[in-house]
């Protein structure tokens, strides 16, 4: 398994959208990203993600880390 450190929030959304999510909408520092059969995600645009926060996110997303970081 990777480490995940020192990914920001627009790099995240960017490998989101990889895995097939939609930017559906920007609600103050958070971009909400949809998904047509999995869970809405809530990513906060900062430069850093806390490890927890993003590991939580691609457990949400119903993908691996390896998977996360492969497509990095």
């Amino acid at each position: 398994m990777g480490r995940l450190a020192n990914i920001s929030g627009s790099e995240a959304v960017k490998i989101f959208l990889k895995f097939g999510y939609l930017e559906a909408r920007q609600t103050g520092s958070h971009i909400i990203l949809s998904h047509e059969s999995k869970s809405i995600l809530s990513v906060p645009n900062h430069q850093e993600l806390a490890p927890g926060l993003l590991r939580s996110l691609i457990r949400q997303a119903e993908i691996t880390v390896d998977e996360f970081l492969e497509s990095r």
